[in-house]
């Protein structure tokens, strides 16, 4: 199976990863300490409807608990709703995340990829209201996208959704890395106004987590959100990720202050990559899309430090890559090694 994610620390020497877009802060002391205490509930089931974590999550969000699904991570739900609606053709705006080529690719969609324009920043433009003909089955967005860290503009946003859902066509909106952005429109409060809307969202970026796997689905309809949750196995969530989104709902002052460093280093980040002849582009995530004079991977590699090559994302090609923005002293042993490797060339 060809890797499609970032984070491969496991068969690659790394002191130092930035190829996996994670909080900076790393996880909360609560939820250590939530995962610590669920080592005793281990030795019985997890509850297979997870109620206190459905009261939780809810509450941090304030939704009603019957609107959310949990998933093994995100991912697994991405594969629950192309298996739930088996759309027959499913627009992809192209760069974006692997993942959802994966999923859809598994039931037999066609993908009819939309390649954004570069001189507008990767960002998707009207054109792509023209692909969404009435034999659309299923559009997937990102906001903020990924790889390019960009955030769709609100009333762009809410001009597609009202044409898709003229048209009868389901949008997936993937909201992961929402909460680490300064600025930008979601549509959390807005999403019952849209049927057919499938709002994902994921803990592990967030509170950095992505070892213990929890994500969530946001649906108006009942009976949508019903089909996705069938195609989930049982006991999807362990005890730990159950208690671990529990601890995560009271952490809202641990991500505003996640965000306030977040942009402090990434404009740090940025500057310091510009004035390497690097061309960034202006992401608001936690994470930076950047082109670079020379090959950056294997030299980063060697000095054991692991970045995404980006090569193998639609619309993109040999040069660009995505650095997660980490603490000020992990950016500049980045930046330090960017340069040497530049300036010996």
């Amino acid at each position: 199976m060809q890797a499609i994610h970032g984070g491969d620390i496991y068969r690659n020497q790394v002191t130092l990863d930035v190829s996996s877009s994670i909080n900076p802060l790393g996880m909360p002391e609560s939820v250590r300490q939530a995962l610590f205490s669920a080592v005793e509930d281990s030795l019985c089931y997890p509850d297979p409807l997870a109620k206190d974590l459905h009261r939780a999550v809810a509450g941090m969000l304030d939704v009603p608990p019957e609107t959310l699904v949990f998933g093994n991570g995100a991912s697994e739900l991405f594969l629950a709703i192309a298996n739930a609606l088996r759309p027959r053709k499913v627009v992809l705006p192209v760069p974006s995340f692997l993942g959802y080529e994966y999923a859809f690719g598994a039931v037999g969609s066609e993908l009819v990829f939309v390649k954004t324009r570069q001189e507008n920043h990767f960002v998707p433009d009207e054109r792509l209201f023209s692909v969404l003909t009435a034999d659309v089955d299923l559009l997937v967005l990102a906001n903020p996208n990924n790889p390019t860290g960009i955030l769709l503009p609100k009333d762009f946003l809410y001009r597609l959704l009202c044409h898709c859902r003229e048209k009868q066509i389901f949008v997936v909106l993937d909201e992961c890395f929402m909460e680490l952005c300064d600025g930008g429109y979601s549509l959390l409060k807005a999403h019952s106004a849209f049927p057919q809307l499938l709002l994902v969202r994921a803990f592990t970026k967030s509170f950095g987590i992505p070892g213990v796997r929890l994500g969530y689905l946001l649906c108006a309809d009942p009976v949508l959100r019903e089909r996705v949750w069938h195609q989930l196995p049982e006991w999807n969530l362990s005890c730990f990720s159950q208690a671990a989104g529990c601890a995560c709902a009271k952490e809202g002052a641990f991500l505003e202050k996640s965000v306030r460093i977040i942009q402090q280093e990434r404009q740090f980040l940025s500057a310091g990559l510009q004035a390497l002849g690097c061309t960034v582009y202006p992401g608001q995530a936690n994470f930076l899309l950047f082109e670079s004079p020379v090959p950056l991977y294997e030299p980063l590699l060697e000095r054991g430090i692991l970045i995404r090559d980006c090569e193998n994302f639609r619309g993109l090609s040999r040069g660009f890559y995505r650095t997660a923005v980490r603490k000020r002293k992990e950016n500049q042993r980045l930046l330090q090694e960017i340069g040497a490797i530049i300036w010996k060339k």
